[in-house]
């Protein structure tokens, strides 16, 4: 019997490449100099998530971005406590977003399998790689049970926006964020055992049809991403 040649594609970026520019992206955003370094760290993760093919959702988030900065600026120009308030407030939301940002591409273009390959040959214990995987399962699995349920509930009227939860706040929280409270913790349980029952404790080394391996876009956004936040913390 003949057999068939499977094609064996590539990523765009290897995984351990996207889990090291994350990390990289929580120093660089932690250690920030100033609003125009946070902005510039958001437009590499923009940019990364453009060339992975996710150019819509980095468009949103570099525009979402672009946002706060004005509002940080007009925030600047104000007076008394007011100002004070909002700085704050910013300041912690310039330190999550570029990170926020990461995190979202690394789970959207990071598939289990491919994660499990790459951490097998990292050689990293199991212990360290199975809560990885279960989540980067879970956060795509909430975000469904939260277009369900708002779709179920536009049956009835509710809305889950903030218009919505000022009119009817006993009912949104009773019919939107109980019901996502209570998918959550079984969505936790349901991946857990899903992930054993498919072998996820198997101590033999994974296959896997993407080539994990490090080419030469790997390098170039690892040294792209080392330089700027190296930059930072000199600088």
């Amino acid at each position: 019997m003949e057999m068939k040649n499977v094609e064996i594609k590539k990523s765009v970026l290897d995984p351990r490449t996207k889990l090291f520019m994350l990390l990289l992206c929580v120093i660089g955003a932690a250690a920030a100099p100033s609003l125009r370094y946070g902005a510039g760290l958001t437009a590499l993760v923009g940019i990364t998530g453009i060339l992975c093919g996710y150019r819509r959702a980095a468009l949103t988030g570099m525009a979402g971005y672009a946002l706060l900065y004005v509002l940080t600026l007009l925030a600047a120009d104000m007076t008394g406590t007011l100002k004070t308030t909002l700085l704050a407030a910013f300041a912690l939301f310039h330190k999550v977003y570029p990170c926020g940002m990461m995190g979202a591409l690394f789970i959207v273009s990071t598939k289990v399998n491919e994660f499990l390959s790459a951490m097998h040959k990292l050689r990293l214990p199991k212990k360290a790689v199975i809560p990885l995987a279960v989540m980067i399962r879970y956060f795509p699995a909430i975000g469904e049970d939260w277009r369900y349920i708002k779709d179920a509930m536009r049956m009835r009227d509710v809305s889950p926006t903030l218009i919505g939860f000022i009119k009817q706040p006993v009912m949104t929280v009773e019919c939107i964020y109980v019901p996502l409270l209570t998918a959550a913790s079984k969505t936790a349980d349901e991946l857990s055992v899903a992930a054993l029952t498919r072998g996820i404790e198997n101590p033999n080394p994974r296959t896997c049809l993407v080539r994990i391996q490090f080419g030469f876009a790997d390098a170039a956004a690892a040294a792209v991403f080392l330089l700027y936040v190296a930059a930072g913390l000199i600088l």
